[in-house]
């Protein structure tokens, strides 16, 4: 089998994870917004939120150990699930602070709010959500989905930061 198809069967394989374990997220119209928003270069926060999901899956598929898929996939869609466009230098926090200035240490608390108004979540997909910025937040991850999806947000942060993923506004 040639190395393309076997990546496009890896890929229809966690696309299918991702709509199995979280088809009421991704059909969500909250969720959905997060398509307006940039998240880094061109990426918008639902694309990256995806990216972040399926680094995620990759990832706990090498490591030699179990996870709870489930809510690795939710977790990891869900990390950046703030609804507001933190470049927006005129957006400000109910205590002043812009958020363009304090987003990197805010926005997991924010995005765990949001979830958690939106989705019932278990311990470990909260866990996920508001310690995906460890070390900038110091709230160190508990269990082994949210070192995941804090690596591969750090990993999909960047590959989007230098363009490498190419990616756009329509979600």
């Amino acid at each position: 089998m040639s190395k393309k198809l076997r990546k496009m069967k890896k890929d229809i394989y966690i696309h299918s994870l991702i709509k199995k374990h979280a088809i009421d997220i991704l059909d969500s119209e909250e969720f959905n917004k997060s398509a307006q928003f940039t998240q880094h270069g061109t990426m918008s926060v639902k694309r990256h939120c995806i990216n972040v999901a399926k680094m995620s899956v990759i990832i706990s598929h090498k490591l030699p150990i179990h996870v709870n898929e489930r809510e690795l996939i939710r977790g990891a869609l869900l990390h950046d699930y703030f609804l507001y466009d933190w470049h927006n230098k005129q957006v400000t926090l109910k205590s002043i602070m812009k958020f363009y200035k304090m987003h990197g240490f805010t926005h997991p608390k924010t995005a765990l709010n949001n979830a958690t108004r939106d989705f019932q979540l278990t311990s470990r997909e909260k866990d996920v959500i508001e310690k995906h910025m460890w070390p900038l937040t110091l709230k160190f991850p508990m269990c082994r989905e949210a070192w995941i999806v804090t690596m591969a947000d750090k990993y999909c942060s960047l590959l989007e930061t230098i363009h490498v993923h190419k990616g756009d506004l329509r979600g």
